[in-house]
């Protein structure tokens, strides 16, 4: 990051700041760790938050996402990140805005990429593995990815996992499991797909499946979204506007925020 030029990064979690709170403390200490000295990241709940674990929620939530990613940008932030693995509106997101736009799975999924040759996902719960399997298809990494698996898990389950040592070790024991399961399958790089397990067992360093990766999307997130405002500022580039993320007008903006309510409620 250049040392003249300070970063202010909003970074968007789909939980609540009060009632999550444990969580959102110890996601806002990772970021400060792995940030570089220049980069700020502030983390930006929502409420009421994603705790339904349904494509339904995901769409309400996704609409919230893209209102604050058109604030972020208003209020002058240099960049904007999409903290939840599922990441609704990062196309829609990606469009409407100048400054660049990064998301927790397309990041985590296509870093892993470089690291082995295959990867494979295992998710909080059985009702994302359709979600994240058309994610996989999406960005074009069905021959890199060997399967998408589920431990059953709520949001509360990790609230108490991260005081209670006992539930920590049951969670860790279960993504092993199913870790292990896709590694034997050919896995190279496993991707815990939420910021939930990837902030708690992160804090395990010994945490890797045989001799394959457990990678920490919550470090690649950070300096992926640091290359992305470097590059930024050095090109002018945030994203290609041919097709996929050409950029909205303004009118379909304010039109977005002014019926943005009728969508969500």
């Amino acid at each position: 990051m250049d040392s003249e030029k300070c970063a202010k990064i909003w970074y968007q979690s789909f939980l609540d700041l009060k009632q999550e709170a444990s969580y959102i403390h110890l996601l806002q200490s990772s970021l400060d760790k792995f940030a570089a000295p220049h980069a700020h990241f502030e983390v930006h709940g929502m409420s009421p938050p994603d705790h339904h674990l349904s494509p339904l929620g995901e769409l309400r939530c996704g609409v919230l996402a893209i209102q604050h990613a058109i604030e972020a940008e208003q209020k002058g932030y240099d960049a904007y990140v999409i903290g939840h693995f599922q990441e609704p509106g990062l196309m829609e997101c990606r469009s409407s805005l100048s400054i660049p736009v990064v998301g927790l799975g397309e990041a985590s999924m296509l870093y892993a990429c470089t690291l082995g040759r295959t990867f494979g996902l295992v998710t909080i719960n059985p009702a994302f593995l359709p979600w994240h399997r058309d994610q996989i298809i999406r960005l074009g990494l069905a021959q890199r990815a060997i399967g998408v698996r589920a431990v059953n898990t709520q949001v509360s389950t990790y609230m108490k996992a991260i005081k209670d040592q006992k539930i920590h070790q049951s969670i860790k024991e279960d993504y092993y499991r199913e870790a292990k399961a896709l590694v034997e399958s050919g896995a190279e790089v496993i991707i815990l797909a939420g910021g939930l397990p990837m902030l708690l067992l992160s804090r395990d360093n010994d945490f890797v499946v045989d001799k394959a990766i457990v990678l920490n999307g919550i470090a690649v997130i950070t300096a992926m979204t640091e290359m992305a405002l470097k590059l930024f500022r050095q090109t002018g580039i945030a994203a290609s506007r041919q097709g996929t993320f050409a950029k909205a007008s303004p009118e379909s903006i304010q039109e977005f925020l002014a019926h943005k309510a009728q969508i969500i409620t």
